[in-house]
Formats: C-alpha cells, structure tokens, sequence
C-alpha cells in the first residue's frame, strides 16, 4: 500500500483511486458508527475523498495513511454532525453480527446500539478495523490510557447488555 500512497502523492489518480478502493468498506464501517442515514454516510465518505485528494501531497509517511484517511473521516461525521446539531446515531458491525456471542446480525446490532457512542466507536476501531489502542488514541486525540479504559468499559458493557438479552431469551 505504501507504493500506491507514494505514487498518489506524485500526482497518479489511478493510485489515488486503488487505496480508496482497498479503504471504502473500513470508510463505511466508521461513517456508520456515527451515522444510521445513508445520505450522511455517503456525504462525510465523500467529503473525506476529496480532502484525501486535495492533501495527500502533506502525508509525511505513506505506512499512516489508513490512520490519516481514518482520522479525516472521523473529523467529516464529526462536523457534519455538528452541522445537522444531531446526536450521534447508532453503530453496526455487520460481518461481526452472527458469530458474536450466537447473536444474530439484528441481536448483535440492538446491544451495539445501546452502547454509548465513545465506547462504540473504540470498539468498531480496535476489532472491527484492527486499529492498535495507540492508533486509537492517535486518531480520537486521547491518551492511550483512556482508549484503554473505555475499551475494557465497552467490552464490559456489552456484556452486561448481553447477559440481560441472554437471560431475557430464556424466559
């Protein structure tokens, strides 16, 4: 990936468009923890190509580049939510759903939503996108520390949610 970023930087538009291609459903991923309206999710994915474009020249190094185009992507949710002065909508990991703890994909996603959005999107970051706690922490300009305590919270929540459902289901 590092020679397609290097190449884009250089002006190559085929590039450009191979690393957005290899990033639109991670793009998605994130846009749709912050967003349930396909509209918004299209609008920041959107917004973010084009900043992409305009300054992936500023890059300093082309290994960061999923953590730039993440980090410019959140700041785009962020802003339009801010625009639409909305409070930040439910989060879904869709390919996660059925293998998650013998939820199905609707059962996985209601629990998710019930999470507080600081924890959802540390979770979606760190297992859905594979993102280390210090890219994390990088990306949501926080200590590391905080990633980490609202990861061990968030997976504690989920927990907990899930252990109710569970217990509903049975009765």
């Amino acid at each position: 990936m590092e020679h397609l970023v290097t190449k884009a930087q250089q002006g190559d538009g085929r590039a450009f468009v191979r690393l957005i291609e290899m990033n639109k459903q991670s793009m998605y991923k994130v846009a749709r923890s912050y967003f349930t309206n396909d509209e918004d999710i299209a609008d920041a994915i959107q917004d973010t190509i084009e900043t992409c474009y305009r300054s992936i020249s500023h890059l300093a190094e082309a290994q960061y580049f999923r953590t730039w185009l993440t980090r410019i992507l959140i700041n785009k949710c962020i802003d339009i939510l801010r625009k639409n002065k909305r409070e930040h909508p439910v989060s879904e990991f869709p390919e996660y759903g059925e293998s998650s703890m013998e939820l199905n994909n609707y059962e996985f996603n209601e629990l998710m939503n019930s999470l507080d959005e600081k924890y959802r999107t540390i979770l979606l970051l760190y297992y859905g996108e594979g993102f280390k706690i210090s890219e994390i922490a990088q990306l949501l300009d926080m200590e590391e520390n905080t990633v980490k305590t609202r990861l061990s919270r968030g997976r504690s929540k989920f927990r907990e949610l899930w252990t109710v459902q569970e217990t509903v289901h049975q009765n």
